[in-house]
């Protein structure tokens, strides 16, 4: 998930040593970094990011140099989850577009070098704001950083994946039948004891899909907080963590984005308590509005839908992550709540609230 991404580049980060858990041969890492990343000088360092609950990342220093490691997890995972291949084949495809994204350096999925299959990019400066108010902002770069988010997205959903040689990234169509396949299969394949509204939401949201079935890429896990932006402008210089991207429906984007409005978690982000027309943080219509001139789309079908759909799959990550916690697989220090039931409970009123206006 996104709280992984977001602590992989820019100064400020919290860094420390490598964790006994994360710990690999630095040795063969050193030597694949000579064999397969350009202009790679040697006397490798080795620093692990803190926090989050997905693919553990590591900065890297070598002559004067600063790269990003990205990799799996140990032990056992959930099916389709953790694929840092995926990851990098789509920042290297995006990396001719207008789309910003790090430059990658190399990929290896042999997991007799690390242990893990993992990546290599440039290491970047500049701002990632996990805070969604913004505080401490004039209402001008809110609404600079806020638009520039929008846009962003935009530009993703316009980008032709066949010629970005993307083609084979994901099966175009049916988009949200098969995504909610796949999360209901990844929340039953967690030990858990079921969630009764994760079950009625399987039951009931195949029958609010929209009618529309556009293609793009579709980013999975697109937010403010899985951007980062230059250290002084209210630029948007990288998207991070395409853990979850596919050739998918590009409103499954906006969705999950418009999530931001109802959201009450700060992790995710939460605009809880901003006076939205005094800060300058868009409301919940004009963002979509924005999305909507910007892509040409007469209308926006189904926003409950996607909004419900968008947490339905936020729910069935949490239920996962809060097994591998429990399994202590993941780096975090306590296994906490499930965040399953809450979200689920969420999702069934966002999907049977009156039409958005």
């Amino acid at each position: 998930m996104g709280e992984d991404a977001t602590l992989e580049h820019g100064e400020g980060q919290r860094i420390g040593d490598v964790t006994d858990k994360h710990r690999f041969d630095e040795a063969a890492l050193d030597a694949w970094m000579a064999s397969n990343v350009a202009g790679y000088a040697g006397g490798l360092a080795v620093r692990q990011f803190a926090g989050g609950a997905s693919n553990p990342t590591f900065l890297l220093e070598s002559g004067g140099k600063r790269y990003v490691l990205r990799k799996k997890p140990p032990g056992q995972l959930l099916q389709s989850a953790h694929q840092v291949d995926r990851e990098y084949r789509v920042m290297k495809a995006l990396g001719p577009t207008d789309v910003p994204v790090p430059v990658m350096r190399g990929l290896c999925t042999d997991p007799d070098v690390i242990g893990t299959s993992f990546y290599v990019m440039d290491f970047l400066e500049g701002r990632i704001f996990r805070d969604a108010a913004l505080p401490g902002m004039e209402p001008a770069e809110r609404a600079a950083i806020y638009d520039e988010l929008n846009a962003t997205l935009a530009k993703l959903h316009k980008v032709d994946w066949k010629a970005a040689g993307l083609g084979d990234y994901g099966k175009p169509g049916n988009y949200f039948e098969r995504q909610i396949a796949r999360w209901t299969r990844q929340y039953r394949d967690a030990p858990l004891d079921p969630v009764p509204d994760m079950d009625r939401l399987i039951e009931e949201l195949p029958a609010h899909i929209p009618a529309d079935d556009s293609v793009s890429i579709a980013h999975g896990d697109y937010r403010l907080e899985n951007v980062m932006f230059h250290p002084t402008e209210p630029r948007l210089v990288a998207v991070l963590d395409w853990e979850l991207s596919t050739i998918g429906h590009p409103l499954a984007d906006l969705g999950y984005s418009g999530f931001l409005w109802h959201s009450h978690g700060a992790g995710w982000g939460s605009l809880d308590g901003v006076d939205l027309a005094a800060s300058g943080i868009p409301k919940e219509a004009e963002w979509i509005e924005a999305y909507r001139q910007r892509t040409g789309r007469d209308r926006i079908e189904g926003w409950n839908f996607l909004l419900a759909f968008s947490v339905f799959r936020l729910a069935s990550i949490s239920h996962g992550v809060h097994a591998r916690a429990l399994a202590g697989i993941t780096p975090t220090a306590q296994a906490g709540e499930n965040g399953c039931p809450i979200l689920a409970a969420q999702a069934l009123e966002l999907l049977h609230r009156k039409d958005f206006a």
